[in-house]
This record gives C-alpha cells, structure tokens and sequence, in this order.
C-alpha cells in the first residue's frame, strides 16, 4: 500500500471512529440492557451500545469501500473483492464498559491479506486516540498529537506485566505458564483490556499476556504497538493476527525472556 493510500485510509478511520465515540458516550454510565451472546453458562456480555457502533462503522465502511471486506465481532463477515479487510470491536471491554469504569475502547484496524496495515484504538470518554501506521504511532488527546514510544526495559524483574482477567486462561496449564512469567515481573496488574495495549505502547507497562477471543480483539492493537517499538505475537512466537493467546511486549529483549517461560 502506498503512502497516499495509507493516509487517507488513517484519515478515513479516525473520521468515523471519532463519530462512533459519540453513540459510546451516550450510553456509557447510563442504565443500559444488556444480553449474554452465551445461551448456557458463562456470561458474555453484549449491548446496544456494541450492536449500534458497529452497525456504523459498517455502513461507513461500505458505502465508501464497497468492495472492501468487513469482519467485526457483533455481525457476520462481510466478503469484498478486494485484498482490504477492516477488522472491528465496537467496545473492546464491555464488562468495563457496564460496570461504568473508562477502560474499555473502540478498535478499528486495516489488513492486506495477513499483514496489520493500521490500527487504532479510541477511548471518547478520556478523549484518547492511540493509532498506528508505518508513519508511526500517536495519542492524540483533545487537539495535541504526539508520538509515543514503548519503553527499553532489559530484563523481567523491572517489567510490568498486565493481563485483562485470570479468567481468560480456561487451560489450568496455560494460567500456570502466565504466572511463571508473573512472579518473575516487578508487578503485575489485572484490567484494561484494550487500553493495557495501549500503555504498552506508550511506555508504561512492558508486557501484556492474554487469551482472546479472536482477530477483533487483536488486530487493530498491532500496528499501533509494532509502531511503537514493540513486539505481538502467539505464545509461540508466530503471528497473532487470528487472536488467542497473546504475548505483546515493548521490546525484543523482553519478549524474548517472557517468550521462554511461556514455552518451558
């Protein structure tokens, strides 16, 4: 993909995720229905909030790239004639989300085949938007922009790691496995969902571990972190663009260190 193309697909993404904001603030801390997509047991939240973010981006996206892809968590895949395919999680955290806490995020990201193009994270709430590109990668908050960058940290025992929930890891084997890698951190902290990433990619945290769902909970994530400095990956060290268990770091040495563990 070229430049010019490059930009005005990030132009385009910023545009209707910042309008896709606005219907997330309306409901947030608001009292809101909510249904579990899970017939039995387990609670797996979804609200009118998730269904009408991504019913717009949707149709954002289609009428202005109708022969682009769409996959989003909430509806079924849509298949264009392209090789484009945007990838959407209307709200990334929706337990955070209903339980009125700010650390929950729109995701919007671009692939090409299998390759994360660009990505972008927005919290309307805080008024943040962390994005990523070859260009680079950003927060911009209200009207100032800056870059970021994550952070240089050379061994596990000054890391910070962060993990959604211990809940994600249904395998006893794989819980054990993060928590090797946890009790060798400096700390380790619970939270965040999306926006873990995000601190990953600013500088403030060194690592996230997790099992998710699937290529929405991820994809849109890697291109703001990869433009950062850091490192995504599957526990194996291989691509992460299909979900799963994720290992993302803010650098190579570090990610190397956590990788090791996670496949003793």
């Amino acid at each position: 993909m070229d430049k010019v193309n490059e930009q005005e697909y990030l132009g385009f993404a910023r545009e209707i995720i910042l309008r896709a904001g606005a219907i997330a603030v309306k409901y947030f801390r608001r009292p809101i229905p909510i249904d579990s997509k899970n017939s039995g047991s387990g609670f797996d939240p979804v609200t009118a909030a998730d269904r009408e973010i991504e019913a717009f981006i949707r149709g954002e996206i289609a009428s202005r790239y109708p022969d682009h892809s769409i996959l989003g968590e909430e509806q079924a895949d849509r298949t264009g004639s392209s090789g484009y395919r945007w990838v959407i999680d209307p709200i990334d955290g929706t337990r955070s989300f209903i339980s009125g806490s700010p650390l929950w995020g729109i995701l919007l990201g671009l692939m090409q085949g299998d390759r994360c193009l660009l990505g972008l994270m927005h919290q309307p709430y805080l008024q943040e938007i962390f994005y990523g590109s070859s260009a680079g990668a950003y927060l911009e908050r209200g009207p100032a922009q800056h870059p970021i960058t994550t952070r240089a940290t050379r061994a596990l025992r000054e890391s910070t790691l962060y993990c959604t929930h211990p809940s994600m890891f249904t395998d006893q084997q794989d819980y054990l496995r993060f928590m090797q890698v946890a009790d060798r951190c400096r700390m380790m902290r619970y939270g965040g969902d999306c926006y873990a990433y995000c601190l990953l990619a600013s500088g403030c945290i060194d690592l996230v571990i997790e099992h998710v769902g699937g290529p929405y909970d991820i994809v849109p994530l890697i291109p703001i972190i990869v433009a950062a400095g850091g490192l995504v990956t599957d526990w194996q060290g291989g691509s992460a663009v299909s979900g799963g268990k994720i290992l993302a770091a803010a650098n190579a040495t570090v990610h190397e260190q956590a990788l090791s563990i996670l496949n003793e």
